[in-house]
């Protein structure tokens, strides 16, 4: 780093998990880190599902780092063997760490741009000499600049969620019906979410683990309001690994998710429609008021629903990035050192390497994309990856590349095989022809209580 820039602060984009344990770490290593959130408060994105439990116990959510931070402030580790809820993880880690770093993190200032000082992505000469210059835009509404000798861009995915068309586009008249469609698993708690869905026909789009946690809270509703009921639709066909690892998962909560969505169906609380690829959602008015009509790409219609809840992923927004230069992967947009070990047509049942600041680099010095915004549109990333990466960065950032090197993480197996999308090809020989450990052909079918929902697994 050259020195009329060392002086400069570290700007971490986002006060999430990952943000926080980056700041964290540079505290730890001496460097000063400026911490900018577009959110009120620590943990923004995750106050948005606090009340979902996570998968992953304390043991696994808190950062060594973070921890060291907090310990003279006289905060108290949860039990580790127990599973935080979101709003446990924000009031009881997240928010107390904040606190901790101070004048380090502010809140309500939204990145709009990040650049080279005077140099825009074509200018080669004396590049790397240049600071980064950080355009801000605070919650008053005023503008400003701020200069960094380095840039961690945690600020994840949340705002971008997966659209519900199967090309990766907006379906047609997804648009028009959005006062019916949600990309968020619902509260059920909260009287008006639990009063949209109670007694109502919901389709769920996505194969994932917000998936299974939709279907499993609207079975658990339609114990109360009977005629409750889901249509679960895939874009892949049902195979052993549909319902994830179950009792095989080596993070025995992320399984019992799977096992949760597949008692609501078996139960009769579901139907499961596979193969199906939406292009458009058509809004049809009858004598029952006015429902959806989800047309997939093969002239398929499903049968009139009242909501439709979208889970079928996130995607990185690399707007703001857009005068730096990036190394990422054509498919993914993770970075390129990185694509390889996460891509979930060959890591489909999870074995992703821990990895640090030597797959995170990009051809810009000094940028790190970090956590979930690291993955691109690859699925199953954990907090103990991001962790992990964050300590590497900011070992690189302090010049110790031997530590940056150094591997210390050893990551549960996943028992969740594939993607949303994923797994397409029919008549394959082989689960390696069809692109990873469980083959399957898409087929149009439903199930009932007590149907099979298919057998073995990864």
């Amino acid at each position: 780093m050259n020195e009329p820039n060392a002086a400069l602060p570290i700007v971490v984009i986002g006060a999430g998990p990952i943000g926080l344990a980056a700041a964290s770490h540079l505290v730890a290593r001496g460097l000063e880190p400026l911490v900018l959130e577009a959110g009120a408060g620590a943990g923004s994105a995750v106050r948005e599902w606090s009340h979902l439990r996570l998968f992953s116990t304390w043991g696994e959510v808190v950062d060594p780092a973070a921890e060291k931070l907090l310990a003279p402030t006289g905060w108290v580790r949860p039990d580790n063997g127990t599973y935080p809820t979101g709003s446990d993880w924000v009031q009881r880690y997240l928010q107390p760490l904040a606190d901790a770093l101070g004048d380090r993190v502010r809140f309500g200032t939204r990145v709009t741009g990040v650049s080279r000082l005077g140099r825009d992505r074509v200018v080669d000469a004396d590049r790397e000499r240049q600071p980064f210059t950080v355009r801000i835009l605070n919650a008053d509404g005023s503008e400003e600049r701020i200069t960094a000798r380095a840039i961690v861009d945690a600020s994840g995915t949340w705002s971008t969620p997966g659209p519900l068309g199967g090309d990766g586009l907006p379906a047609l008249g997804e648009h028009t019906a959005a006062d019916r469609i949600s990309y968020r698993v619902p509260d059920l708690r909260d009287e008006a979410q639990r009063a949209r869905y109670a007694g109502k026909r919901t389709a769920v789009i996505g194969s994932g683990a917000s998936a299974f946690t939709a279907l499993a809270l609207l079975a658990g509703l339609a114990e109360d309001a009977p005629d409750t009921k889901a249509v679960w639709v895939l874009r892949r066909g049902l195979s052993g690994s549909t319902f994830g690892g179950g009792e095989s998962d080596q993070l025995p909560a992320r399984g019992a998710l799977g096992l949760a969505a597949k008692a609501a169906v078996d139960s009769g609380h579901a139907d499961a429609v596979t193969g199906f690829r939406a292009v458009a959602i058509e809004t049809r008015t009858g004598t029952d008021g006015e429902r959806l009509v989800i047309v997939a790409e093969d002239g398929r219609r499903l049968d009139p629903v009242d909501e439709v809840v979208v889970l079928t992923g996130f995607r990185p927004d690399l707007s703001f990035l857009a005068e730096l230069r990036l190394g990422l992967d054509e498919r993914l947009q993770a970075p390129v050192e990185l694509a390889p070990l996460i891509d979930p047509n060959v890591h489909s049942c999870g074995t992703v390497y821990p990895h640090g600041a030597g797959q995170l680099a990009h051809p810009e010095k000094d940028v790190y994309l970090v956590g979930m915004k690291s993955y691109g549109r690859a699925p199953t990333f954990l907090a103990m990856t991001g962790f992990e990466q964050v300590r590497s960065v900011a070992a690189a950032l302090a010049g110790d590349h031997e530590a940056a090197a150094r591997v210390e993480l050893t990551l549960p197996e996943t028992g969740v095989c594939g993607g949303s999308g994923l797994f397409d090809e029919t008549g394959a020989a082989s689960a390696e022809e069809a692109g990873g450990c469980c083959a399957t052909t898409p087929a149009t079918l439903r199930i009932g209580t007590g149907a099979p929902a298919g057998s073995g697994g990864c």
